[in-house]
């Protein structure tokens, strides 16, 4: 009999996922709990396991796909009678779709169906705007589409009985639709732009050229890790207002400190590196400003301050930029950390971090100082409000006592959300740092 197995959701909220690679082929027996595929999301390459016993009748897409969380990907015979699907019935079941609209192949003996069967389907969710209707949004969404220079009215809603959400305003505005229309009379004023917000829609109005190629050059696909970062720093530096605090910070004392504890690390079979200190000391900055430690709720129009500190820390790997998160970090020692980090570490840079060990962090740390460079201004991991960024430990001459001695100094650069936080909390938040990473006696009294 046949069992369509539908790719699941491996991560909350997934919608899609890249397939890298099939572990099986066509024709092979497989066991209950195989892996069979291995897709990217979430920053996370992740193995599929099938959910059945049987035969791989049909594998739904090649490498490269973007195959849509439920649709079908591999159809199986598990031995127990019944008729297989025909082939046009099983891609119909598939829904994904590349950049450029390329649809994903099953092999070459599966035809796609007649592109009018599909139609229905996918238009069915979404609510037919209602000419001279005001659409049912949130606030958020209603000032995104105004900064999009899209009218709200004409954007057919998916959400719940009808409403539009932020989703629907970008694809529209994406799809080259009609910004919104002069107003005329007797039309409601909530629907029209205000005159006072359209500098950015100026700018953003011309169509952008397609990418001008030449003949040696190389094009490479956006997918995987590198499309979820460039995503991810788009939504982050559209959605809030960056502003970057620096500061210096001496940390001669810190540097002798860790040497010694360094040895006992060892004795534990624990490398100890600076980061785990650093995570303490923005626990315990955090704890004193918990502004930092929040998150904006556009669409409830809220601020929700986090009481679970899970620091974020990013980690550069021959794949791309991952974001590992050591969970209820306040709760943990020095040495505890460092024993996390070094496992998480090794795993990243190996592909083998779980979806679930890169999502839920409230603040993140990027330091960069092991590869070099004083300083420079890092993008928040959003929906966090800020992100610390760590520079190189150089030495370098400072004025202590009215005399010029040489330091180990360091640049921490605050890059946090204005529309939250203020100048003046972020530049106390980093003095604290200052103090913290100065004064490792201090950081160690805190942080218990």
């Amino acid at each position: 009999m046949a069992f369509e197995f539908k790719l699941p959701d491996v991560g909350e909220g997934l919608h899609e996922a890249e397939l890298l690679r099939w572990l099986v082929k066509e024709g092979d027996t497989v066991k209950e709990d195989q892996p069979i595929m291995e897709v990217q999301t979430d920053k996370a390459a992740v193995e599929i396991t099938s959910p059945v016993s049987g035969k791989v009748v049909k594998l739904l897409g090649q490498p490269g796909d973007i195959l849509k969380v439920h649709s079908v990907v591999v159809i199986f015979d598990d031995g127990k009678g019944g008729a297989l699907p025909e082939a046009g019935e099983v891609a119909a079941g598939v829904a994904a779709a590349a950049p450029g609209g390329r649809q994903p192949q099953a092999s070459a003996d599966v035809v796609a169906p007649p592109a009018a069967a599909a139609a229905p389907a996918a238009a069915a969710p979404a609510a037919a705007p209602q000419p001279g209707g005001r659409a049912l949004a949130a606030p958020a969404t209603r000032k995104l589409a105004r900064e999009l220079g899209v009218d709200i009215n004409q954007v057919p809603g998916t959400g719940p009985a009808g409403r539009v959400t932020s989703e629907d305003v970008r694809a529209f505005a994406a799809r080259g639709a009609a910004p919104a229309a002069a107003p005329q009379a007797g039309a409601a004023p909530a629907a029209t732009v205000p005159a006072a917000a359209p500098a950015a829609d100026a700018d953003a109005a011309p169509a952008a050229p397609a990418a001008q190629a030449g003949a040696a050059d190389e094009r490479i696909p956006l997918r995987g890790i590198r499309k979820v970062i460039a995503d991810r720093m788009v939504k982050s530096k559209y959605t809030a207002p960056h502003v970057t605090v620096v500061d210096e910070v001496d940390m001669t004392e810190l540097l002798a400190f860790r040497a010694e504890a360094k040895e006992l690390a060892a004795r534990k079979g624990i490398k100890l590196t600076f980061m785990p200190f650093i995570i303490k000391a923005v626990v315990a900055a955090l704890k004193e400003f918990p502004y930092l430690n929040a998150m904006i709720d556009d669409e409830a129009q809220e601020i929700v301050l986090r009481k679970s500190y899970h620091i974020g820390f990013a980690l550069d790997t021959d794949a791309g930029l991952l974001v590992p998160v050591i969970r209820d970090a306040d709760r943990k020692s020095v040495f505890t950390i460092a024993a996390e980090m070094n496992d998480l570490i090794a795993r990243g840079r190996e592909g083998r971090l779980q979806p679930d060990e890169m999502r839920g962090s409230t603040f993140t740390i990027s330091n960069q100082g092991s590869i070099g460079g004083l300083y420079f201004t890092p993008v928040i991991n959003h929906p966090e409000v800020a992100i610390l960024g760590v520079g190189k430990t150089v030495e370098r001459p400072v004025v202590r006592d009215g005399e010029i001695v040489v330091r180990k100094m360091a640049h921490l650069a605050l890059s946090f959300d204005h529309r939250l936080i203020d100048g003046g909390m972020a530049t106390r938040f980093v003095n604290r740092l200052v103090e913290l990473l100065s004064n490792p006696t201090l950081l160690m009294m805190e942080a218990m």
